[in-house]
Order: structure tokens, then C-alpha cells, then sequence
């Protein structure tokens, strides 16, 4: 099932537009994926000063792997 998309206008410095269109198409993607990414992004570093999901995700798995490790260092 697709996502709904809803058209909005704005306006942005033209170099840091041109970076952005360039960067997508060199990507393969289309600008508007990138600035989906981009915003999600931003929209994640600044929610209430949680940890990012890919620190807690990354976090994990250091304590899986790492386990017996971590328990001699805290003796």
C-alpha cells in the first residue's frame, strides 16, 4: 500500500538545493525520498532527547555480543 504524499512549496537556498538534488541523483533516488530521509532524521535528533533508534539498536547489540566482557570489567 502506498504512503499518501501531499505537495507543498517552499523555498531554499539555491546551493544547498542544488547539493540536495545532486546528492539524490547520484543516489538513484528521487529528491523527494531524500528530503523524506532528511527531515525524518532531523525530526529523530531532536525528539525529546531520546537516544536515536540506531544508537539504542547498535547499544544492543554491543550488550549481546559483548556480554561476558562487560560483567569481568565491572568487577
Amino acid at each position: 500500500m502506498a504512503t499518501a504524499r501531499e505537495k507543498f512549496s517552499s523555498q531554499l537556498d539555491p546551493e544547498l538545493l542544488l547539493k540536495a538534488r545532486t546528492l539524490a541523483q547520484e543516489q538513484g533516488r528521487q529528491f523527494q525520498s531524500l528530503l523524506e530521509d532528511a527531515l525524518s532524521e532531523y525530526f529523530e535528533r531532536h525528539q525529546d532527547q531520546r537516544p536515536r533508534q540506531h544508537v539504542l539498536d547498535a547499544y544492543s547489540l554491543s550488550l549481546e555480543e559483548f556480554d561476558d566482557l562487560y560483567k569481568q570489567l565491572a568487577k
